[in-house]
């Protein structure tokens, strides 16, 4: 496996989270949503802008904006 910021994940294809290089605030938020280490997370639907970018993570949708986005590491195939 290999790591890569969540916003480089093909749409459709899982990853599993490493880390959270997030500010405090935004950081604590992630966690609370369930964004944890080991947690699968799918990038399933695209904004026509490229920006928000939905994921599934623990059976819900998330929107993440890519500036947070980038600041996760993943582990991916």
């Amino acid at each position: 496996m290999k790591t890569m910021q969540l916003t480089k994940l093909e749409l459709g294809t899982t990853g599993f989270i490493k880390e959270i290089n997030c500010k405090n605030s935004i950081k604590r938020r992630l966690l609370d949503l369930g964004l944890i280490p080991n947690t699968e997370i799918t990038p399933i639907l695209k904004s026509v802008a490229g920006d928000p970018i939905a994921y599934e993570v623990r059976n819900i949708i998330l929107a993440i904006r890519k500036q947070d986005a980038d600041k996760i590491i993943v582990f991916a195939k």
